[in-house]
Formats: C-alpha cells, sequence, structure tokens
C-alpha cells in the first residue's frame, strides 16, 4: 500500500476498519431508499391492487425487483463516481429547459405525495389513538421538519436506518391472517393478465410507486452525502483506486435495500388479497383498508396496518422533501446537504420547508387521499420515463462517468427497466 511519509495511508487507499465493514454498515443510501418506496402511497397503491385484483398483481413484484435495483444502483454510482447530484449533473450537461421540467414535475409531484402520506398516517393515528386527524397530520409534519432542520446529518441517517423496521409490520401480517398459498403460488407462476383499462392503469400505478423519480434523486444525494460526512472518501472520479470498495458497497446496500421494499409490497398486496379482496370490500381511504381489517383477520392485523403507515411515513417524508430540495438546489446552484446548518444552506432547507409545509396545507383541502396516493403513483410512473432515459444517458456518458462510464448488464438491464416504464405509461392509455 502506498503512503505518505508519515507512515499515513494514501486518502484514497483509506479503507474503513473492520467495525465499518460490517453487513449493517454497508447499508445506507440503499436501505434507506427502498424502505422509503413502501410509504403510505405505496401501501395504498399495493393494497388497492390486492383489494382489487386479487392475488392477480403479485407477479409485478418479480418484475419490479431487478429493474429497481438497476435503476438505483446507476443512481447511486452517478452520485459516487461524481460527486454530484443528479440535478447538477443534468445542469450541467443538458439544456435548461430539460433541467427545469424535471425539477419542476419532482418539486410538484413530491409536495402533493408528502400531503397524501401525511392524510394517511393522520387518519392511522385517530383510528389508533382517537382525536382529529389534522392535529395529527399538523404535529406528524411539523416533526419531521424539525428533524431535518436540527438533527445532524449522521444521527438522523442512523435513525431512519432503524425506522426501516417499521415495514416488518406487513410481513408480519401476513402471518397473522389465513392465506391460500397454493392459490399465491399459481398467480405467479399464471398470472391472470388483463388488458384492461383498470388493470393496466393499476400496473402503471404499482409501476410508479415504486420506480419513482424522487428515489432516483435521493439516493445519489446520499452517495454525495457519504462523500462529505467522511474525510477520507473521494469522488471516484478523484480517487479511482476506491472503485472497488465503494461500487461493492452499492451493490450490496442496493440488493439489500431493494430486496426489502419489493418484499415488504409483496405481502401487503398478498395480505390485502386474501382479506379485502376476499370479503369484497372496496377500499377508499387507507383507514378504510385498516378499518376493515380488524373484524377479518383481527386486531393484530388492524394494529400492525395503522402503526406501520405512521412509521414508513415518518420515514419516507424526510425523502420526499429531501429528494426536492437537492433537485431544486443543484438546478439553481445552492449549496446543498442535510449535513450543513440551516444558515450555511438557506435555500436549501427553504425548500425542504416548503414541501412539507406545503403539503400539510395541502390536507386541508380534504384531499380524497386514496386518490389522491393512487394518482400520485400514476403520475410518478409516468414522470419517470424520461428521467430514466436522462439518467441511464448520463451513466453510459465517458463526458460525465470517465472511466466509469457504465457498460454490460447494468445498462442493459437500466434501459430494460426504462423500457418497461415506457410500455406501461402507453399501456394505461390503450382503449379498454
Amino acid at each position: 500500500m502506498k503512503t505518505y511519509e508519515n507512515g499515513q495511508a494514501e486518502p484514497e487507499l483509506v479503507v474503513e476498519d473492520e467495525a465499518e465493514r460490517s453487513w449493517m454498515k454497508r447499508l445506507g443510501p440503499g436501505l434507506i431508499t427502498g424502505a422509503a418506496d413502501d410509504d403510505p402511497s405505496g401501501i395504498a397503491t399495493y393494497t388497492q391492487a390486492g383489494a382489487q385484483f386479487g392475488f392477480g398483481l403479485l407477479w409485478t413484484m418479480l418484475l419490479t425487483y431487478p429493474l429497481m435495483v438497476a435503476i438505483q444502483s446507476v443512481s447511486a454510482r452517478l452520485g459516487r463516481v461524481t460527486g454530484r447530484g443528479l440535478a447538477t449533473n443534468l445542469r450541467r450537461h443538458y439544456p435548461a429547459p430539460i433541467l427545469y421540467a424535471a425539477v419542476m414535475v419532482l418539486l410538484v409531484a413530491n409536495t402533493i405525495n408528502i400531503a397524501a402520506d401525511l392524510a394517511a398516517m393522520g387518519a392511522a393515528a385517530k383510528l389508533v389513538l382517537g382525536g382529529p386527524v389534522q392535529l395529527y397530520v399538523v404535529l406528524l409534519g411539523t416533526a419531521s421538519l424539525l428533524l431535518q432542520v436540527f438533527v445532524t446529518y449522521e444521527r438522523y441517517a442512523r435513525f431512519l436506518k432503524w425506522l426501516t423496521l417499521a415495514l416488518f409490520a406487513y410481513v408480519a401480517m401476513a402471518f397473522v391472517i389465513p392465506v391460500d398459498w397454493k392459490a399465491v403460488g399459481l398467480s405467479i407462476v399464471k398470472p391472470p393478465v388483463s388488458f384492461s383499462g383498470d388493470y393496466l392503469t393499476t400496473v402503471v400505478a404499482v409501476l410508479g410507486t415504486t420506480i419513482s423519480p424522487y428515489l432516483f434523486f435521493w439516493q445519489a444525494s446520499q452517495e454525495v452525502e457519504e462523500i462529505r460526512s467522511h474525510p477520507a472518501q473521494q469522488p471516484l472520479l478523484r480517487a479511482p483506486l476506491q472503485a472497488s470498495i465503494q461500487l461493492k458497497r452499492i451493490d450490496i446496500d442496493t440488493w439489500v435495500g431493494m430486496a426489502l421494499s419489493n418484499a415488504v409490497a409483496f405481502f401487503i398486496m398478498l395480505s390485502a388479497a386474501a382479506t379485502l379482496h376476499a370479503h369484497h370490500v372496496e377500499v377508499k381511504t387507507t383507514a378504510d383498508a385498516a378499518s376493515a381489517l380488524k373484524p377479518i383477520a383481527g386486531e393484530m392485523a388492524f394494529a400492525l396496518f395503522s402503526l406501520g403507515i405512521v412509521g414508513t411515513g415518518l420515514l419516507a417524508l424526510p425523502v420526499l422533501a429531501g429528494s426536492a430540495a437537492y433537485a431544486a438546489a443543484g438546478a439553481m446552484k445552492w449549496r446543498n446537504s442535510l449535513a450543513l446548518q440551516v444558515n450555511l444552506a438557506k435555500q436549501f432547507y427553504a425548500v425542504v420547508a416548503v414541501a412539507i409545509l406545503g403539503g400539510v396545507a395541502l390536507t386541508f383541502a380534504h384531499l380524497d387521499p386514496i386518490k389522491a396516493l393512487y394518482w400520485s403513483a400514476v403520475v410518478n410512473g409516468i414522470a419517470a420515463v424520461p428521467i430514466m432515459a436522462l439518467v441511464m444517458l448520463m451513466a453510459g456518458s465517458r463526458d460525465v462517468m470517465g472511466k466509469f462510464a457504465l457498460k454490460g448488464a447494468l445498462l442493459w438491464i437500466g434501459w430494460l427497466a426504462t423500457g418497461v416504464m415506457g410500455l406501461a405509461a402507453i399501456g394505461m392509455f390503450w382503449p379498454t
């Protein structure tokens, strides 16, 4: 190993100690991104898919897993290789109208998503604790904002990592209700695919809530945050000898994080199919879904479903608001980092505040939570296509990625994911 005269290792050869190399330490941006994907929006979409089509859409989780791993891995590599987020890379390599259109779509979709998530969280809290929904909405939104602003990034990232445990409520729920596992297996091996408008729209919603643009921006930016929070680490363009360690870490982190995301989504859809669909229960709100579970599946399933909504919402809000802030800051050349104090990144934190407080304000417009969540997933599914294409073009460009430009299987699977999302979006408009 090359060292300086004082015996210290050259920075780009510095590796983490044994504790840092433990499997838990390797999990970070990918784990949090995957877990945040199962937010109340995702829960609503997967629940409605299971309630409406039974086990008929479980196959989508087998499709989305490799595609999700590919696009999130590509996003993470863009951040780690260049040391810049997606919006900053877009600004540097593409015309301004393309950048501003992508950022505007993200800001609007994320704010609506935050509002719908908060409405669902408030309704779930009311079911368990009683009291007015709007009080819980304001308290939960304010708490999330204060945590992002006043808690250091490193501590907050650890908090988010532990919050992922809330997702196991949905895995546990599948084992406290009766499930016809033979029917589950048959629906996966021979899925009852339909070309009706409702079926295709639901497929797009499932894909849109699973492969969402805000996740691309967030994971790339979190790789940049990791570089900033560890002085020995550098963007791979500057420190190529760190590539072996960091790219392996990204692979492990992303495969595990997306496995968690898709497994939880699978069990949510399965549980809704085994209970709500089997008893012909129409789901209009997430609160309806939780309430309906009580007489069908018992008090335990009701509690797990309700508390899981609150826990996953607390995990998703900072990802939604943070990704919007990273995108806006990258587009406008503002300083941006959750590790910076407020006075050093005022515009960045202003966007975080506007996104969350805007979401809180929208809940007072009495949105229909399930429709807002469902259609935000559809919008995300459509918006993801052009953004994924831009991400793949940058990742394959030597001008952007240098010698780390993508090639081989990851490049092809990333483009396959983009094509599948495009076909799904077109299929949604297919005549019923």
